[in-house]
């Protein structure tokens, strides 16, 4: 999996978000409804080289269902807010894809990748909120 360096190519937004913005929350029931499964949020604003204000982090059973649910944040994300990503990433190989919000990046993982990449130790000075399934 190429490396992802698109994280260090761009600035954050000035417009701050919270977990109460109308993009994240519609990111999150996104997430819900294609039954993404342990649905993290990772707060760093707070965190000085962070490239986000936050990550959602979400694992899918198969690959089928990592596309489905990049697929609908995406579709979700745009017809409520009228955003559409600043990149995203992974649709190929489809074990981890990042959607890139500027602000907020969306990680939807296959369980065995989402082990070894370990976002959340990585990040672990962020504070975590589980966004339980619905």
């Amino acid at each position: 999996m190429a490396p992802l360096t698109i994280l260090n190519s761009r600035k954050k937004a000035a417009a701050r978000i919270t977990r109460n913005s109308k993009i994240f929350t519609t990111i999150i029931k996104a997430i819900q409804d294609k039954k993404g499964e342990n649905i993290v949020s990772l707060d760093l604003r707070k965190i000085p080289e962070a490239v986000a204000d936050f990550f959602i982090i979400c694992e899918a059973n198969s690959n089928t269902q990592v596309k489905a649910i990049a697929d609908f944040v995406e579709e979700e994300v745009r017809m409520h807010t009228g955003e559409t990503p600043y990149k995203h990433e992974g649709f190929t190989a489809q074990q981890w894809i990042l959607v890139d919000y500027v602000n907020i990046v969306v990680h939807i993982f296959i369980p065995e990748t989402r082990k070894f990449y370990k976002l959340e130790e990585m990040w672990s000075d962020a504070e975590q909120v589980e966004h339980l399934e619905n």
